[in-house]
């Protein structure tokens, strides 16, 4: 009797345990997703600031309204792109850039960002396009990295053959990580996009993408 007792005990140990950890499952995801979704909308609504004060959302509801700085920073920039698309807001982008320029350690700051937002971003650029497998940190162990480019300048001189830039991100946070230079022969491209890669870097290889059909190629 006290066996049975004690099998019963740990069966349903074991049926806690499960349903805590499927709750868990269910809960975690959703947490953090809304955690990070505040984040990102607390941070766009800090663009309500600009707005002078007898205008508010709250001066003139009473109340705070998430989200309305947010769907202000999108309109301020899509206004932004459609002002730059023309050619009036061209050569106001030319003045500006020329005028940043001749600031002292704004200059430097300004034209770097600007230069990997403009890479990163550009419509035809292949920065980030591109999943590749890789080894790293040594022959034998396999990494995913990202395509960002190909050497150039003084690099292409002293590179005895054909190179890729890569970036090898870490897990399970993607934002940090190592730019390599590589020959272009010994990394293989990936039948896998980039969101996909993504989630396998951060889950650590537990969200696995599904198989493609097609044959992986190299680079």
């Amino acid at each position: 009797m006290p066996d049975r007792r004690r099998k019963l005990l740990v069966v349903r140990g074991q049926l806690i345990k499960r349903y805590f950890i499927t709750g868990l499952l269910i809960w975690v995801p959703l947490v953090i997703t809304g955690w990070v979704l505040s984040l990102i909308i607390s941070t766009l609504d800090q663009s309500l600031r600009l707005l002078p004060e007898a205008v508010h959302p709250q001066r003139l509801l009473g109340f705070a309204i998430p989200g309305v700085g947010a769907v202000l920073t999108l309109l301020m920039i899509l206004l932004t792109g459609l002002l730059a698309a023309n050619f009036i807001g061209q050569k106001l982008v030319v003045w500006w850039d020329k005028l940043l320029s001749r600031i002292p350690v704004v200059n430097s700051v300004y034209k770097s960002v600007k230069q990997v937002s403009d890479t990163l971003f550009a419509p035809n650029g292949n920065a980030f396009r591109k999943a590749l497998l890789v080894q790293y940190p040594r022959q034998g162990s396999w990494t995913i990295a990202f395509l960002t480019g190909r050497p150039g300048g003084d690099l292409v001189n002293h590179l005895t053959e054909s190179h890729v830039s890569v970036y090898v991100p870490t897990t399970p946070n993607p934002t940090s990580g190592f730019f390599l230079m590589m020959p272009a022969a010994d990394v293989i491209e990936l039948e896998m996009t980039v969101d996909e890669a993504l989630k396998y870097i951060i889950s650590m290889g537990v969200v696995a993408p599904p198989p493609h059909p097609r044959v992986r190629t190299r680079t």
